[in-house]
């Protein structure tokens, strides 16, 4: 992978993180009694999860490269300017005042956690499909970064509530926005000349 490529790569795993960062941030918050363990068991949770969508994405993209290629760019565009207007939208929903979640270090709950949070990694696997061909290297690094987002979150929650949770969505839905259309300017360009 090229330096532009390692970059675009990271930009879309702080993006496709901060679902996670998020729930992270709101689990710290609510429920202080948790500590260190759980907040390792919740970050190991989104980071697998954030590894294995993509690559069924990816597999599934590889499926269509080469019935796509000539659209690919639009593709990409279309499928990152999509979830990150879906992050910035589900951030402008209202919880209840006094809504406590279910308890996130539960096996369940987590399941389903970590479900919901790397839905979106699915559609960018179809995306990375068309921009990588390291996707062992992606996923590492979208798993990582998953990671590290998601104890930061935790051990940010139980300090600051969940004061900054609706903009930290926003701020990952606009990187993946900012993405896709690098992808689709960078291509369009190329192709001018």
């Amino acid at each position: 992978m090229n330096l532009a490529e390692w970059l675009t790569i990271c930009g879309i795993a702080i993006g496709l993180a901060m679902d996670a960062f998020a729930v992270s941030v709101v689990s710290g918050s609510v429920f202080k009694e948790l500590h260190i363990k759980h907040a390792l068991r919740m970050a190991l949770f989104f980071g697998v999860f954030q590894v294995i969508m993509p690559l069924v994405g990816y597999a599934a993209g590889n499926l269509f490269t080469g019935t796509i290629a000539a659209c690919d760019h639009w593709i990409a565009f279309v499928l990152l300017g999509a979830v990150g207007t879906k992050m910035i939208y589900e951030s402008f929903k209202f919880r209840k005042v006094g809504e406590k979640p279910k308890d996130p270090s539960s096996l369940t709950v987590l399941l389903m956690l970590s479900i919901a949070t790397s839905i979106d990694a699915l559609a960018v696997g179809v995306t990375l499909s068309l921009i990588t061909t390291s996707i062992m290297a992606a996923v590492m690094v979208i798993g990582i970064i998953t990671f590290g987002l998601s104890y930061a979150g935790f051990e940010l929650g139980k300090r600051i509530g969940h004061f900054f949770e609706n903009k930290i969505e926003i701020a990952g839905g606009l990187i993946l926005i900012g993405i896709g259309i690098k992808i689709l300017i960078t291509h369009l360009m190329d192709h001018a000349h």
